[in-house]
């Protein structure tokens, strides 16, 4: 077994900084929607998507690819992945890096004026999907993309992007996702939920200052727990005592980076998930799977806590053109292999969805 790097950096593994732009990013941008309808029958008032852009649209607009964030993360969640040479070459492709609804950028529970807090609806990942597809019609006219790519929650709304619109892409890279979440990860968020909900300064939502108890149990119980593995923590720390002042850092890093309702409204869409209940399927997992036409690269993590790799496995035997990789094998990284934190992870992602990309395009000619 290749020796695991330590992670000391490997800090809001799902929850980056919603403020990380620098001068020399690409602009954070808006794009209003007016009333998100939902599946639900609801709609969020006045509804706005946050993304930023990387590259040229080209005349054709056949060269646009589009990447959808993880739980609580935002649009520089695959950042390592993005620039000359990596697999999401700015100087090949015009990426649209989006913010998915509740994470703090887009419209969420703790910036909406019309809904504020516990008022906002509930939402599924498939609304999310249909947010962005909007921001592609409208915004920018674009009637194909060349892939849509995401990780974690991200590689969710990636397959779910496959079964509701099964023609408007050419490939897919899903990357530690879910088709349909099994009940250990509904388990995780409960606990997760139930840790920010429980403490008495959530005030049922209404908190002034975060409900810190809370958040700090929700970091463990998600961050140091099932987005890591009993392996990284063994190479990391060589005196197991020394995780503890550790875990106080990563807890205290949290309350600046995080909104508790967002995150719960989030976990109620992610628990929910299964593309088998998108209108028209009924229930039927293994059916909407088989109805992706896109190329399809699913890559896994061991021993992954969170979305567990048996599940993207299983998902795999049912889409007609998949290629399923395992993240660095010889690394026992779990979710983590998905953060970006590892060069080695971070080289193989590159590498794997680069090449994945350049069959999909002919070497980038198909893309004129």
């Amino acid at each position: 077994m290749k020796r695991i790097a330590p992670l000391v950096a490997a800090g809001l593994l799902l929850s980056l900084p919603a403020a990380a732009h620098t001068p020399q990013q690409p602009p954070h941008q808006l794009y209003n929607e007016g009333d998100l309808k939902l599946e639900s029958g609801e709609a969020i008032k006045d509804f706005s998507i946050s993304y930023v852009t990387h590259g040229t649209l080209n005349a054709n607009k056949s060269n646009a690819i589009l990447m959808v964030t993880a739980i609580s993360g935002n649009h520089h969640r695959l950042d390592f992945m993005i620039g000359p040479g990596k697999a999401l070459d700015p100087d090949k492709y015009f990426i649209i890096c989006t913010d998915a609804i509740a994470n703090g950028l887009t419209t969420s529970p703790s910036n909406s004026k019309l809904q504020p807090r516990m008022q906002f609806p509930k939402f599924v990942i498939r609304d999310m999907v249909e947010s962005q597809y909007r921001l592609l019609r409208e915004k920018f006219g674009i009637d194909h993309v060349v892939a849509v790519i995401g990780p974690s929650m991200g590689g969710m709304q990636t397959l779910q992007w496959g079964v509701s619109h099964p023609d408007y892409m050419d490939a897919l890279v899903a990357i530690v996702p879910l088709s349909k979440t099994p009940g250990w990860t509904v388990a995780v968020l409960e606990a997760s939920r139930k840790a920010i909900m429980e403490d008495a300064a959530w005030k049922d939502g209404n908190y002034d200052t975060p409900p810190e108890k809370g958040v700090r149990l929700w970091r463990d119980i998600l961050n140091l727990l099932a987005a890591r593995t009993p392996d990284m923590y063994s190479a990391q720390f060589k005196n197991g005592m020394d995780a503890l002042p550790w875990m106080a850092e990563q807890e205290s890093a949290a309350m600046k980076a995080f909104d508790a309702n967002d995150w719960i409204y989030q976990t109620w869409a992610y628990e929910r998930h299964d593309v088998g209940t998108t209108p028209g399927f009924n229930g039927d997992t293994a059916k909407a799977l088989a109805s992706i036409k896109a190329k399809t690269l699913i890559l896994t993590g061991t021993k992954d806590l969170l979305n567990p790799e048996f599940e993207p496995k299983e998902a795999a035997k049912n889409i007609a053109d998949v290629k399923l990789m395992t993240i660095n094998p010889g690394t026992v990284a779990g979710h983590a292999s998905a953060g970006g934190f590892n060069p080695a992870d971070v080289e193989f992602l590159n590498r794997e969805a680069g090449a994945f990309l350049d069959g999909v395009t002919d070497g980038g000619r198909k893309l004129n």
